[in-house]
């Protein structure tokens, strides 16, 4: 699960990638929210793809890039990314609402099982604007969903209208998409708490992924170059062509193991295990928004929603 690794970047930086990291104190990225919970989680990450962020992470630089897809409506939680969703029956003066991982949520990793639905939260996010910079901090006031049986989603509403966000920063949320989305479709997953952008395709999907205790269903697979981090956890999977979210980052293999924790497999539907070292994975979203009825409230029992009830 793409949490970030707990390492001394200073020391990985100069040792090298073959040297073990010693564990210490990880200074939070730019922009990541701090006000809530004890700062990272530890869960490993492939220490390969952590040499690749150390450079901005200690400098505190955002990397330019060109393209259509940026960082405006992302968030930055103490521990994962996310993004400011709407429906697309929203409407404007509707309760916002925040989109990340079920095992971002601050009471820890849902079990197995387990759907947490309409908790009351204070949770905070850093709202972050086209060029990555943070302009606001969001409050929730309820967590509306979270599961991490056959998905890994979280769902907070805020004390705020997308109209006043829109009025108050200039920043839109973004809109999930109602459908599932196909393989070769050009995406980007962007991440709030690194203020980091990964371009790709998605490559295919997995009947069943299981991680550890967990097992999610129809996870979109990533060609290579989305070679997502810990702390990317939560960030939205954007359609590159159409500007929705199509899925929401989750975790990826790192050491080649089978089905263990930060080391998922894939099963098939004759039962076939497959495993794909440093390739990693999203949770689809489009079965959402058949959930949620008038002023964004959610409705478990609404014809077509298909999302796991507690």
């Amino acid at each position: 699960m793409r949490k970030p690794l707990v390492v001394a970047l200073c020391a990985l930086a100069f040792a090298g990638v073959g040297a073990t990291p010693a564990v210490a104190a990880e200074p939070s990225p730019t922009g990541a929210d701090t006000t809530t919970g004890a700062g990272p989680t530890t869960l490993t990450d492939a220490v390969s793809g952590m040499v690749g962020t150390v450079t901005d992470t200690l400098s505190g630089l955002t990397a330019p890039r060109a393209g259509a897809v940026d960082f405006a409506g992302t968030v930055s939680l103490s521990n994962c990314s996310g993004s400011v969703v709407r429906m697309p029956g929203s409407a404007d003066d509707d309760p916002a609402l925040v989109l990340t991982n079920g095992h971002c949520v601050e009471s820890g990793f849902p079990a197995p099982g387990e759907v947490l639905a309409d908790r009351p939260s204070s949770r905070s996010f850093g709202l972050l604007n086209s060029s990555g910079s943070r302009v606001a901090t969001l409050r929730a006031d309820r967590l509306v969903y979270a599961t991490m049986t056959d998905t890994d989603a979280a769902i907070y509403r805020l004390g705020t209208t997308y109209e006043r966000i829109k009025s108050s920063y200039g920043i839109d949320a973004l809109t999930l998409s109602d459908t599932r989305p196909t393989a070769g479709t050009a995406i980007s997953v962007v991440s709030g708490y690194w203020k980091r952008i990964y371009d790709c395709s998605i490559d295919g999907f997995a009947y069943r992924m299981k991680e550890g205790d967990w097992t999610w269903k129809d996870s979109v697979r990533y060609t290579a170059a989305c070679d997502t981090i810990g702390g990317t956890s939560g960030s939205p999977v954007v359609d590159s062509a159409t500007g929705t979210v199509v899925a929401v980052n989750n975790t990826g293999n790192n050491d080649g193991e089978r089905c263990t924790v930060n080391n998922p497999c894939e099963i098939g539907e004759d039962g076939e295990v497959t495993v794909r070292r440093g390739i990693n994975y999203a949770q689809q979203t489009y079965l959402f928004p058949a959930c949620f009825g008038v002023d964004n409230k959610l409705d478990l029992d609404a014809s077509g929603c298909a999302v796991p009830k507690p």
